[in-house]
């Protein structure tokens, strides 16, 4: 790290908002932050991101945070499954597109058929948009005149970083997050990206870690900063969050990044009889290193089932852990069909409890058995350690620890995946983490319970 980056600004873009966060390189603390609703249009030509807003805020943002507390590099996370595909100009030749869009029938039979096989690039078929393959596909076929116009494609957080420097870059962490383009265990790109004829296309391959160039003098002026700054390539947010701990725990440890999506990481681990129906997939960390991961859409799922609950504190929660488990009150997967561990489950709640507290412990309880699924699915080893916003809910560490057997942390950070991009500056502190103690009673057996019904009707 530059004896002068004491301070870096990271973008972070996440499915559901996206914020702006000044980190102290030293100590790791959060200084400033800024955050808005990561808004998707609904069209034409298909749903997509508002990429102008978010440059907006950017800007704005990035222009009052030079001013207090002011920093010296910006470093850029963003989610997956998606791509900037740019014309000469360097402008978008056509929308940042939406992955959960659903593409018209005929299109994913055609894709169906030229994808790669699963031994080949650990990618399993999802839904929608969510490999990016389908999304180019659709593009390609659909929009051809469009597309024509297309000169390069860039991976999501370097379109950002692009639009900051000028220089076209993509990065494996978001070329191997399912793409259906990256073959991890070689670090190449898959047979897909020459039957797409997209090869000649594609910006060439840049190390997270490196500085992609300085802030243009447009951009520098925008920000009003005294003298451009560097830009780091930038990486996909769930490897973000896996970063800081490779570097504090090493091999083997297990990273469980929790917001929109869990993502599930074994670190240090062996893609042996990875399951691809069932949301298993080989991911790429900072270092270019394949990891077996599993996921599942813990967030939404989360928000569904307690959207209209009132008002429960922590320790009304807690309090009807205990209830909740003896009298067998279970929600089953999966809250978000057709993703996950169990995509063709459809249980809802069993014996649904009569409280907002109640309901609120099964919800938790939930997303625990959820995560232990995946980490059985992929040979989980090591420490485990939460990040994000579950990591705040005493009810799911406790339940994790207890499943686990193991040594369960929750990370003090509300943005593990902000902390983790400045880890790409070269930040080194260590990471303010606590070991879950809390015991509960007769938890094995209504665990057990839930994972036969949930076996029996993911059918």
């Amino acid at each position: 790290m530059s004896q002068a980056i004491r301070t870096v600004a990271v973008i972070d873009i996440g499915k559901t908002h996206a914020k702006l966060i000044v980190v102290d390189c030293e100590s790791g603390r959060e200084l400033a932050s800024r955050k808005i609703a990561n808004r998707v249009v609904s069209g034409p030509p298909y749903p997509h991101y508002d990429t102008n807003a978010l440059w907006r805020f950017i800007v704005e943002g990035l222009a009052e945070l030079n001013t207090t507390p002011g920093y010296q590099a910006i470093s850029i996370t963003t989610h997956g499954a998606s791509a900037a595909l740019l014309n000469m100009e360097g402008e978008l030749a056509m929308p940042v597109l939406d992955y959960e869009f659903t593409f018209p029938s005929e299109i994913v039979e055609a894709y169906d058929a030229i994808r790669p096989e699963f031994a080949e690039t650990f990618s399993p078929r999802l839904t929608g948009g969510l490999n990016l393959g389908a999304q180019l596909h659709y593009q390609r076929e659909c929009f051809s005149e469009a597309f024509a116009s297309v000169s390069t494609i860039l991976t999501y957080p370097q379109y950002w970083a692009h639009r900051l420097t000028g220089v076209a870059a993509n990065e494996a962490t978001s070329l191997g997050c399912h793409s259906d383009l990256w073959r991890p265990f070689e670090g190449g790109y898959s047979g897909l990206v020459a039957r797409l004829g997209i090869a000649d296309l594609m910006a060439p391959i840049r190390s997270a870690f490196d500085v992609l160039g300085e802030t243009t003098p447009t951009v520098t002026q925008q920000l009003g900063l005294p003298a451009p700054v560097p830009v780091y390539c930038g990486i996909h947010d769930s490897n973000a969050s896996l970063l800081p701990h490779l570097v504090g725990f090493g091999l083997p440890c297990t990273v469980v990044s929790t917001g929109t999506w869990v993502v599930c990481f074994a670190a240090g681990g062996q893609a042996v009889d990875l399951d691809e129906t069932r949301d298993t997939l080989v991911n790429v960390d900072a270092f270019g290193k394949p990891v077996p991961s599993a996921r599942y859409m813990g967030g939404r799922e989360w928000e569904l089932a307690t959207r209209t609950l009132g008002p429960v504190t922590p320790e009304s929660e807690w309090a009807s852990v205990d209830d909740v488990i003896a009298q067998g009150q279970m929600l089953l997967p999966s809250v978000v069909a057709g993703t996950g561990p169990f995509p063709r489950a459809n249980g809802g709640w069993r014996n649904k409890p009569l409280t907002d507290e109640g309901r609120r412990a099964a919800a938790s309880l939930y997303q625990a058995l959820m995560t232990m699924t995946c980490l059985d699915l992929i040979g989980s080893r090591g420490p485990i350690v939460v990040e994000g916003p579950f990591a705040a809910s005493r009810v799911y560490r406790a339940a994790l620890a207890n499943l686990s057997g193991r040594d369960v942390y929750a990370s003090a950070s509300n943005t593990g995946t902000s902390l983790g991009a400045s880890f790409l500056i070269g930040t080194k502190s260590k990471m303010l983490i606590e070991r879950v103690n809390d015991p509960i009673v007769d938890l094995d057996a209504y665990a057990n319970t839930w994972r036969d019904i949930a076996e029996r009707i993911h059918v």
